[in-house]
């Protein structure tokens, strides 16, 4: 049986509802070697964030996928605190972001021992938190993917296959997707099981490529949180188009908003979770995408793309 591992346990389809798969509880932006990188008293993270959690669940949103890998402030212990706090299922990653924000100990590391470490994650826990990861998050360079990327890259495709972890990619150029889905087949893994992070950044064309190509389609800027905002028009017509194409069963949608910054004065002001359900499902439906569809888009997609 397939199950989704949270930070509440693992669990199984049928204890969901809506998952928003691609969102943040916690992100410090700032590169790793910056003091006190990433770090921030949890009950702080509760008092900031659990609001934000309390507001979606009222929407009949069940889970939340965390999206901020090592090298941007991953805080497991943090976004476990906020679940618990609020019996509200989230899904942690294992994975690394792109450079410059690679750790030092990560740019030293071996492919092997890279491996071994996302493979400790995913099947014993991060670190001392009892958490265990669910999926991989990484990145790539919008010029192409580095060396160093590529290692992180092959050494997490080697987790995925033995694991059948997804991996998750914040690539702004679909060029490069290309190249990363060179390097995982090549690995030994398969685009079924890769997630084109932040799609709506380049080109439909692009996206029905690898659509195509069997990766999963993220589009994940709905609500505009983020400067590079677009509009929901655009996400609209990409939904349809690919739903149209035949590839709505590898459509995800989020907003990629949160968050607490450990950078701001009580972590700042979070950007809520809300709009998906509240402002963009209603706009889809109005669109003529129906009830069946909305479904797959917004509980069956997420949970097959990050059970394994």
């Amino acid at each position: 049986m397939r199950t989704l591992h949270t930070t509440l346990g693992p669990k199984r389809a049928d204890e969901f509802g809506i998952i928003l798969p691609h969102e943040h509880l916690f992100v410090d932006l700032r590169t790793p070697d910056a003091p006190g990188h990433g770090q921030a008293d949890s009950a702080e993270v509760v008092a900031l964030m659990a609001p934000q959690i309390e507001a979606i669940k009222a929407q009949g949103v069940t889970a939340l996928v965390e999206c901020t890998p090592e090298g941007v402030g991953r805080n497991v212990a943090a976004i476990k605190a906020v679940s618990e706090a609020t019996q509200f299922p989230v899904v942690a990653p294992t994975g690394i972001y792109r450079e410059p924000w690679v750790p030092a100990w990560a740019m030293q590391a071996s492919e092997d021992a890279l491996y071994e470490w996302m493979l400790r994650d995913l099947t014993e826990g991060i670190g001392d938190t009892g958490v265990r990861a669910a999926w991989i998050k990484l990145s790539a360079g919008d010029d192409g993917i580095t060396p160093i990327e590529a290692k992180i890259l092959r050494a997490a495709a080697r987790a995925g296959a033995q694991t059948s972890a997804i991996i998750g990619s914040h690539t702004i150029r679909g060029r490069v997707v290309r190249d990363q889905l060179d390097i995982i087949e090549a690995a030994g893994y398969t685009a079924e099981r890769f997630i084109w992070i932040h799609a709506s950044a380049d080109a439909l064309d692009l996206n029905l490529e690898m659509a195509r190509r069997g990766a999963w389609i993220e589009y994940d800027w709905i609500g505009g949180a983020w400067p590079n905002a677009q509009p929901d028009s655009l996400f609209i017509d990409r939904t349809i188009c690919l739903c149209e194409a035949g590839f709505g069963t590898q459509i995800l949608l989020s907003q990629d908003r949160g968050l607490f910054d450990p950078v701001k004065p009580s972590g700042g002001t979070p950007n809520p979770f809300t709009y998906l359900i509240d402002s963009f499902a209603p706009k889809l439906r109005n669109a003529g995408v129906d009830q069946s569809t909305l479904r797959t888009l917004l509980q069956v997609n997420p949970f097959n793309a990050y059970a394994r």
